[in-house]
């Protein structure tokens, strides 16, 4: 019996592996980018993009674990909730007023420690931020709400 339920766990994750996801991403249009129209100082930008891009922007570099189901189809789903919540490579097309919302959401998830997730981790350890990291993310997207304030005002 036990042989049984294995044969056919191994079958439906072979046939499985048959369905992968769509790792193509959207074109990139490099004036509409957060870190370009912010003019984001290098420090920082090398942050957001560790901590923040394969999720929030069209510029997501695929793990390994991402061409093997059912991981892959977690993955998809995660960067497709990401990119719809906050895309960094589309801001420029968001409203001074949606603009503002997101930098407030994303200090506030930075400082938390609700973001990155704990889940992201597992491939990308690089992506952890120290309590100074964070600190300096947050205060930049604060900067940046007061500038955006003080420029559509």
């Amino acid at each position: 019996m036990l042989k049984k339920i294995f044969v056919i766990v191994l079958v439906g994750f072979i046939i499985i592996q048959f369905f992968p996801i769509d790792k193509t991403n959207p074109p990139l249009e490099p004036g509409m980018d957060f870190l370009r129209i912010k003019d984001t100082p290098p420090e920082i930008a090398k942050l957001i993009r560790t901590s923040c891009y394969d999720c929030h922007s069209n510029e997501t570099k695929y793990p390994w674990y991402s061409s093997i189901a059912p991981s892959s189809w977690f993955v998809k789903n995660h960067i497709n909730e990401g990119r719809k919540e906050l895309n960094f490579s589309t801001f420029a097309t968001y409203e001074p007023s949606r603009q503002i919302h997101k930098m407030e959401e994303a200090a506030e998830m930075v400082e938390k420690k609700k973001m990155p997730l704990d889940t992201y981790f597992i491939g990308h350890q690089d992506a952890k931020l120290s309590d100074e990291e964070r600190k300096k993310l947050a205060d930049y997207f604060k900067f940046q709400i007061k500038d955006t304030k003080i420029k559509n005002n």
